[in-house]
């Protein structure tokens, strides 16, 4: 049995290994609420985060190329927000950011931080259940 269980109350961390502190959150539909917050001391504008959680099929290698373009509105390029479900803002060591959005339907969404170079390690799947 897995200890990992569905909650709407989710916490995640970044740090400046440029790493989150997990691959895996689940939730269960409906109202979700998603903080994050980073753990290490660089500057956002060195070792930036951000989580956006995008919608299925969308092309990831491509939303990151378009990101690094979107310095100005936090790394989400403005051309891809169909892809977008809900993004926190870019947050720098030692801040967080807590957003509230709503996933109606079940599956699987995938996660990264958008900043430039990091969506390679900086991902992982939302299950929502």
């Amino acid at each position: 049995e897995t200890t990992e269980t569905a909650s709407n109350e989710l916490h995640i961390e970044s740090n400046d290994q440029m790493q989150y502190n997990t691959t895996e959150l689940k939730a269960t539909t409906g109202k979700i609420s998603l903080m994050l917050h980073h753990t290490g001391k660089m500057e956002k504008n060195v070792m930036g985060h951000n989580l956006v959680i995008l919608k299925p099929g969308t092309d990831i290698a491509a939303f990151a190329t378009k990101a690094i373009d979107a310095k100005d509105t936090d790394y989400i390029p403005a051309s891809e927000n169909a892809s977008i479900i809900a993004h926190t803002k870019l947050i720098g060591g030692g801040e967080s950011d807590t957003i509230e959005f709503t996933i109606d339907e079940k599956g699987t969404y995938d996660f990264i931080c958008s900043f430039p170079g990091h969506s390679s390690m900086m991902k992982g799947k939302l299950i929502v259940e």
